[in-house]
């Protein structure tokens, strides 16, 4: 399978109205941060998914290393960061 990155899980859910999958991540102390949910359509995942999780967990990869310099910085003073927003 595609390597989307470190820690990233899937849910499936089963539903009437089809098949759906949830990829995130939970290895961050700040939230739990969900990088694509989708319908599928085949028992294969589309590379084109696979990518997009992919790509977003890079962002938050970076975004959280960002987060750690501001905090690092700000010798010891807590980081009033807003949680990353991802779009779907």
């Amino acid at each position: 399978m595609f390597d989307v990155g470190p820690g990233v899980q899937e849910i499936g859910i089963k539903e009437d109205a089809g098949i759906f999958r949830v990829m995130y991540v939970a290895k961050f102390d700040d939230a739990v941060y969900v990088l694509h949910c989708f319908q599928k359509k085949t028992r294969r995942t589309a590379k084109s998914d696979l990518e997009l999780a992919s790509k977003r967990y890079a962002e938050l990869i970076q975004e959280q290393k960002r987060g750690a310099k501001r905090h690092s910085r700000a010798c010891g003073m807590r980081s009033k960061r807003t949680p990353h927003k991802l779009r779907t």
